[in-house]
């Protein structure tokens, strides 16, 4: 009986000294990996708004080029020349894929696209993020939708070549960006006509 009540407080005396190690650990980290997230969204912004950046004083070169604005419940973000930012998300064909997207003065056209999270699959999917893909969103007109083609096939204002062997990533990823788009534009063109 001894032994079972010994090992009933050895359980209860490590558990709780593990417990406050876990709560001590998360209480010092969120801050950092609130900062760090913060960083990597200020980055990406700054990279699809085509504003050059040390990664080291990325705080800084954010506050001096990049205004933060809300318009009718949005955060959105306006560089110096009016070239305008803001956050999409969605899911793409296995997990969420997060980004931002810019467009360029005049909200008729893309200026870059960015992409901060995503887990497609490696080696395919994950292939969206490669800058070659990226960089073929830059000045597309997107009012009537960005639309998918075959690989070497995209001649039109609004059309993007697939990704060979990631089609339906494709699919998903131009789905989210069309949504996004739509969703957001309204709301940042009566912002910024105020």
């Amino acid at each position: 009986m001894k032994d079972k009540i010994l090992m009933i407080v050895f359980v209860l005396v490590l558990g709780s000294i593990l417990t406050t190690a876990l709560v001590a650990v998360n209480f010092l980290t969120t801050p950092i990996i609130v900062r760090n997230e913060q960083t990597t969204t200020r980055s990406s912004i700054l990279r699809a708004l085509s504003i050059e950046f040390d990664a080291a004083q990325v705080e800084e070169t954010f506050a001096q080029n990049v205004e933060q604005r809300q318009a009718e419940g949005m955060t959105y973000y306006v560089a110096k020349d009016s070239s305008v930012a803001f956050p999409y998300s969605g899911s793409g064909l296995w997990g969420p894929i997060e980004g931002i997207i810019a467009v360029q003065p005049g909200f008729q056209r893309l200026k870059a696209v960015t992409i901060i999270r995503q887990e497609e699959t490696p080696g395919l999917g994950s292939r969206v993020t490669e800058s070659s893909y990226l960089r073929q969103f830059a000045g597309k007109r997107f009012a009537d939708g960005l639309k998918m083609v075959q690989p070497g096939r995209a001649d039109a204002d609004n059309e993007i070549d697939s990704i060979t062997g990631a089609t339906m990533t494709s699919d998903a990823f131009v789905t989210i960006l069309n949504r996004s788009l739509q969703q957001a534009m309204p709301s940042i063109r009566r912002g910024e006509s105020q």
